[in-house]
Order: structure tokens, then sequence, then C-alpha cells
């Protein structure tokens, strides 16, 4: 059974992947979408795109692109889902969207990688209902890159919102998906996996906590990770592990937190170089490293949680995504794509769950 690093056949076919997009979801429309589309192929021309769509928008928005030429498909689509269409609407009613028809892309086999700025919830409801769940997956996971002390300059974190809810079983899925998605997606041969907790001392926590903690150790020889035990919030940016296990209320909460927090310092810090004539002269002294603290901190630069434990890969780019933002999902994408990520998730999570099942 090939290694999550090894050549496949499957990475094989990758490697000439298509990526599915979704052009209509998001707070900027089709616009922001296919200039992120534009400046992703520039970087990358070997990348395919069938996106999806009103084909009269998408052919005008086309026509000015001439860097897209013979990179796109277009698919038409009628529908549209909103930010704040319900989930249990969208999958009743929007099987004539530009998000049904992207996902609909990747359930066919047409294209390896699905990339959607739209709703969340919606994105998360058609994708189990299309794709449906890798087995011995109970609860998929929405998994991010956040920015780290790590060489890589990131750590995955997950869940951060796909469900609220986590048992001991889950967060071992979880362990398993995001050593996955670390060895695809940052190239590291042996992740170091911590479980996040109030403490690192293992008698701190909840029960359930505890028991994950041993199934994840008893787990970490077999698939080739190392687990470094508890974590606390301050290792989420730290450097002590590469990937952080929660549950979604708790992943969302300190996502959202961390979002928040690097807004107030960036605000913060352009009042007080704006704040006096000496001040802003220290600004102009420390425009180059006050631009590359910006760059680091940049929640553009690791756009798209990736949602892990369906038959099938899913980029979620943030909503508020601009060209900047569109384009680092699409790289994500294709990154995952050229790697086979998929069928080797697939293959993980099958052998491990029948190990589990023979009592290894």
């Amino acid at each position: 059974m090939p290694a999550d690093g090894d050549t496949t056949e499957a990475g094989t076919r990758a490697a000439a992947g298509l990526l599915s997009i979704d052009a209509m979801g998001g707070d900027h429309g089709p616009e922001a979408v296919i200039a992120g589309l534009a400046r992703a192929v520039t970087k990358t021309p070997a990348m395919r795109f069938v996106v999806h769509g009103d084909k009269a928008t998408l052919t005008s928005l086309l026509s000015r692109r001439r860097e897209l030429s013979g990179h796109v498909t277009i698919r038409h689509a009628d529908g549209v889902v909103r930010m704040d269409d319900k989930p249990s609407q969208v999958v009743r009613t929007g099987k004539d969207s530009s998000m049904w028809s992207a996902v609909e892309s990747v359930r066919s086999g047409e294209a390896d990688v699905c990339v959607s700025c739209g709703n969340t919830g919606a994105l998360m409801a058609v994708s189990m209902i299309r794709l449906r769940k890798l087995p011995g997956v109970q609860r998929p996971a929405i998994a991010i890159l956040w920015p780290s002390r790590n060489p890589s300059g990131f750590n995955v974190m997950l869940d951060v919102g796909a469900d609220i809810r986590a048992d001991p079983d889950d967060l071992l899925q979880y362990a398993l998906m995001g050593m996955s998605y670390a060895r695809n997606g940052l190239g590291l041969a042996r992740p170091r996996i911590g479980l996040l907790n109030v403490g690192t001392e293992e008698t701190k926590g909840r029960a359930e906590l505890k028991e994950a903690h041993d199934l994840i150790e008893a787990q970490a020889e077999p698939n080739g990770f190392a687990f470094v035990g508890f974590v606390e919030g301050g290792d989420i940016p730290g450097d002590r592990a590469d990937v952080i296990v929660t549950d979604g209320f708790t992943g969302n909460v300190a996502l959202k937190t961390g979002e928040g927090t690097a807004r107030f310092v960036r605000d913060m810090l352009g009042e007080a170089f704006r704040a006096t004539p000496l001040s802003k002269i220290a600004a102009l002294l420390a425009m180059t490293s006050l631009k590359r603290l910006s760059k680091r901190i940049d929640p553009r630069r690791v756009n798209g949680g990736v949602f892990l434990g369906l038959n099938g890969t899913v980029v979620k780019s943030h909503g508020s995504a601009d060209e900047t933002g569109v384009a680092a999902a699409v790289e994500l994408a294709w990154n995952l794509s050229r790697s086979g990520f998929s069928e080797r998730l697939k293959t993980r999570i099958a052998s491990t769950s029948r190990s589990m099942e023979a009592g290894e």
C-alpha cells in the first residue's frame, strides 16, 4: 500500500488535473474570481479550469483576459447561492446553481478539486450530499493553514467549523487527515501532531480529550507521524507541532479570534505610525520591515480551507477574497491535485480503519 508521499497512479493522473471553479460565489462576484484565475495561471501556466456560472457574464469577463485563453471551459449555470442562503434551502432548490455544478464536476471525475468563495454551510452541505463521506469518517473537517514559526511558515489546523462536535474517534480521524494534508500540502515527511487542550499535562482536559490522546498516540508509529501530546492555544502559531487537532467549535473560535487580532494589530500599528510627524518618519524608515510583517500575516496568502473526509477535495476560499486571495486558493487546489491528495487520503483512512477493526 503506498504511503502518502509515494508516487501513485492517482498522483500521476492529477499532474494533468482540471480544477472546477464556482465563479458566482463570494462577496466580489465573478470579476474577482476571473481576476484570481488570471493571476494564478500567469504563475502556473499548466493550470486548466472548468468555470461554472452565467455564460454571458463569464464570456465577457474572459474576453478581457487574454492570459486565460485556452485555459478555461465555461459550464453554464443559472442559479447563484447567496451568502445568506440556508444550507437546507440550497440542498432542496440549488441544483441549478454554479456551486452545485462545480461540486458535480468533482463527483463525475471530470475535475480533481473544486474551489468556491461561496456560502460555507451550503458548500459543505452540497459537498457531503454529492461527494459523500469516506468510509470510516463520521464527521468531515475543514482544515486551514495558520501562519506559524515553523520553517514552512504555516501549521495545519482542523477542524475550524465543519461540525461543532467531535468525539475521540473523530479527533483521531482529524489527526490522520491533518497528517496527510501536511505531507501533501507542506511536504512534511513526518508531521508532528498536537491535540489542543487547556494545558499540556496529561491530567488536564475533558475525558474525551484524554481518550483521543491515547488513540492518536497509538496510531502515531503505524502511520508515520510524531505525536507531541497536548498543546495549548499559544502553540497554534508556534513551532511545537505541524498539525493542531481540535473540534470545530473551538477551532472556529480560535480562527475568528486570530483573524480579528491580526486586523486589530494592523490597525493599531497604522494609527501609531500616523500619530505624529516623528512617527510618520519612523514609519518611512521601517517601511521594508512593515511590508514584510504585513505580508507574513496577510490572510490572503493562506486563503483556502480544505474540506477533508469526502470522496473528493473541495477548497473553500474566503467569501471576501479578492484576486490575490482567489489565486492563493486556486494554487492550493492545484498543489493538492498534483499530489493525488484525494486518493492518498482515502487510502490512509481505509488502512487505519481496517487496522482498528482488527484490533491492531
